[in-house]
């Protein structure tokens, strides 16, 4: 399985999508302050994902998830889970 993940900063509010195959050890090291990206950003929560067969789909959807529409896709679909 291929994991599409959206975590949400606490720090500054906003989302980060990634991609991974190991979830848990990926939130892991997110936590830990090992991924550059969200280093500065902690601490994070996870508030959801995506699970794809294929690490093709994962990656398609990990970056239609980062551009303007699946962005705003991702903002309605976890309107109430976001702390604004």
């Amino acid at each position: 399985m291929h994991y599409v993940y959206v975590l949400q900063s606490l720090k500054d509010k906003k989302m980060y999508v990634g991609m991974t195959k190991d979830l848990r050890l990926r939130f892991e090291k997110h936590k830990n302050g090992e991924v550059s990206s969200t280093k500065g950003r902690r601490p994070l929560k996870l508030i959801g994902y995506e699970a794809y067969l294929t690490k093709e789909e994962a990656g398609n959807r990990e970056k239609y998830l980062k551009r303007g529409d699946g962005n705003r896709e991702l903002k309605i679909r976890f309107k109430k889970s976001l702390m604004v």
